[in-house]
C-alpha cells in the first residue's frame, strides 16, 4: 500500500471513530445503551470510538440506524470532522428566489451539534413556517440589526437590536420584516435528541 493510501485511510478511520463517540454523546448514550440499540458489541463500539478496529459496513450500517442516519450521512459527517473552520467567503448563501430573504450557514460543515445561521430579511418580507420545520431542533433567534416580528402560534414577539428568543414548542411560525430597512439576525439551531 501506498504511503498517502494508508495515511488517508488512518485518518477516514479517526474521523469515523470521533463521528460515532460524537454521535452517541450527544445524545447522552453510554457505550451499553448504544449497543443495545443498535446490537453492535459494547467491546466492538469502543474499539471503534479508540479506532483500535475498523468497523465493517455492517457495523456502521448498525450505528447509524441507531442514531436514525443513514449511512452516507453519518460517513458523510465523518469526512468532513476536519473542517472546524468556515470562512466567509467558503459559508453557503441561498436567496429565496421569491422574497430575496438570504440565508447563510456560518457554522463550519463537521456536523457540529450547534448550528449558526445568518439570515438577512428585506422590508416587508413575510416568511411563513409550518411546525414540521422546527420539530428535530431547538432553536433561538438572536437580532443583529433591525426590528423583527416573529409569530409562533398564537404568540407574537417584537424584537429589536440585540433582543434574543428562545423557540418555544414547535408551531407554525413567521418571520416578517414590517420595517423599511433589512432586518439581520442569527438563528441558532440544535438538533433535538
Amino acid at each position: 500500500m501506498h504511503r498517502d493510501d494508508a495515511h488517508t485511510e488512518d485518518r477516514q478511520a479517526r474521523a469515523i471513530a470521533e463521528r460515532v463517540r460524537l454521535e452517541r454523546e450527544t445524545r447522552g448514550w453510554s457505550l451499553a445503551e448504544l449497543a443495545a440499540r443498535s446490537g453492535v458489541s459494547k467491546a466492538m463500539i469502543s474499539k471503534v470510538e479508540r479506532c483500535e478496529a475498523s468497523p465493517t459496513a455492517t457495523v456502521l450500517g448498525r450505528l447509524s440506524g441507531a442514531f436514525g442516519l443513514p449511512l452516507s450521512v453519518l460517513l458523510a459527517l465523518a469526512e468532513r470532522e476536519g473542517d472546524r473552520l468556515a470562512r466567509r467567503e467558503e459559508q453557503p448563501l441561498w436567496t429565496d428566489p421569491d422574497t430575496g430573504y438570504t440565508r447563510r450557514t456560518l457554522s463550519p460543515a463537521n456536523g457540529g451539534q450547534l448550528e449558526l445561521l445568518e439570515v438577512v430579511l428585506p422590508p416587508g418580507v413575510r416568511v411563513p413556517y409550518p411546525a414540521s420545520a422546527f420539530s428535530f431542533q431547538h432553536q433561538q433567534i438572536y437580532v443583529l440589526e433591525g426590528r423583527l416580528d416573529f409569530i409562533e402560534g398564537t404568540r407574537s414577539h417584537q424584537l429589536s437590536t440585540g433582543d434574543c428568543l428562545q423557540l418555544g414548542v414547535p408551531s407554525d411560525c413567521v418571520f416578517v420584516n414590517a420595517g423599511e430597512q433589512a432586518t439581520r439576525y442569527l438563528v441558532a439551531l440544535t438538533r433535538r435528541s
